[in-house]
């Protein structure tokens, strides 16, 4: 079978980004969609003489500037996790996929055409369980099965636009990498709807339960719609090109069906629990205060007592520094401290907040204890500035 009629079959089955992860869920599964089959056949590589070849190649040499990147999370474990979850959802797929773990506290992934998929860092913090992880990556999957990217990059190859599309998938600038997103990728909604439906397809496949895709979905629409409204799914750059919000909810929820299948939380949070205080911290410094309240209202609502949100929620409030946000700030520090498992750095933004209020015996105090737990800390110098009687 070539790779022309293998996508032909393809397309067939799964019956009609995206920035990150995004699109429109369509409708149902028909009866004639569960009896075809759900892969095509792996991709073969296409020669160097070819208009696809070509581009196979610059992806390639972008892949290779990016595995030399300080942002690559180097991380055996967590690799071979997301790794085996592709492998899961891709079948025999995954032996030409690559999977990059980019350190960027932004929700999204995406796949190039020669099996390059980039995973940031924002996304595995929102995240609560496989599942949902399943549902972002399966709908990226569907994109690079249906060759989605492929086709963008065709668009717009004799464009002054490749090298910015280009730069998505090189050393990955965090920010600056969003508004490229959105101007290359732009993907129809018919293309968004495929790949709704085709990663829906996938993680239901692989045993997980499907209506987490819109959990995600709504979990990203509350952070944006602090900032941007009821109309955030309209106005934002990230679904600039998406359809309406309570059709993409409202579809996916009828994609899934019935409850059912695993969440996969444990092995989740088991396989990311030594990055996440340093992805809170990378959160806090994006410097989006009132999404990054979101994020933690929700993650607290789920875990009253998870110590690290506690911090990280004490120190989005001090470094806002709005009316009453020190007392916030206060409260929340408080309480992750009082526990025997709280990050060093808890006590030093309850130092910082105490002294900003003059309360000078427990800043003190707090420094005291936070200099105890990392005497090598990059400020301890500049904290024991702060002690009475001391000097650095």
């Amino acid at each position: 079978m070539t790779a022309r009629q293998g996508r032909r079959g393809f397309l067939r089955s799964a019956c009609r980004h995206c920035v990150g992860w995004g699109g429109f869920a369509a409708l149902g599964a028909s009866a004639q969609q569960a009896a075809e089959p759900l892969l095509p056949a792996r991709f073969a590589r296409p020669g160097l003489d070819s208009d696809e070849g070509g581009l196979w190649a610059m992806m390639d040499r972008e892949e290779t500037r990016l595995r030399r990147s300080s942002f690559i999370i180097k991380d055996d474990a967590l690799q071979a996790y997301l790794y085996q979850l592709v492998c899961k959802l891709g079948g025999e797929h995954c032996q030409d996929i690559r999977v990059h773990i980019a350190r960027t506290p932004h929700f999204n992934a995406s796949m190039a055409p020669n099996g390059m998929m980039q995973v940031w860092s924002g996304l595995l913090l929102r995240c609560e369980n496989e599942a949902q992880l399943a549902a972002v990556l399966g709908h990226e999957l569907g994109h690079y099965l249906e060759r989605h990217t492929l086709e963008r990059m065709r668009d717009i190859k004799s464009k002054a636009g490749l090298a910015t599309f280009l730069a998505v998938f090189g050393v990955v600038g965090a920010v600056a990498g969003l508004g490229v997103l959105v101007t290359s990728y732009a993907f129809s909604r018919e293309q968004e709807e495929r790949a709704d439906r085709i990663g829906m397809r996938l993680m239901q496949r692989a045993g997980f339960d499907g209506r987490q895709a819109a959990v995600v979905w709504d979990n990203l629409l509350g952070e944006l719609k602090i900032t941007g409204g009821e109309e955030a799914g309209k106005r934002s750059a990230l679904f600039a090109t998406h359809p309406p919000v309570a059709d993409r909810r409202d579809g996916l929820l009828r994609l899934a069906g019935e409850a059912g299948g695993s969440l996969g939380a444990e092995d989740f949070e088991r396989v990311t629990a030594s990055h996440r205080l340093g992805w809170l911290q990378e959160e806090v410094r994006r410097g989006q205060f009132e999404e990054s309240l979101v994020l933690f209202d929700r993650m607290l609502k789920r875990r009253p007592e998870d110590v690290q949100v506690l911090y990280a929620r004490g120190e989005v409030f001090r470094l806002r520094d709005g009316t009453d946000d020190l007392q916030r700030a206060a409260d929340d520090l408080v309480r992750a401290t009082a526990s025997d498992n709280t990050p060093a750095e808890a006590f030093r933004s309850l130092g910082l907040v105490h002294r900003r209020r003059n309360d000078m015996p427990a800043a003190t105090a707090a420094f005291q204890r936070y200099l105890a737990l990392a005497p090598e800390a990059g400020d301890a110098g500049l904290i024991k500035t702060y002690l009475p009687g001391q000097q650095p």
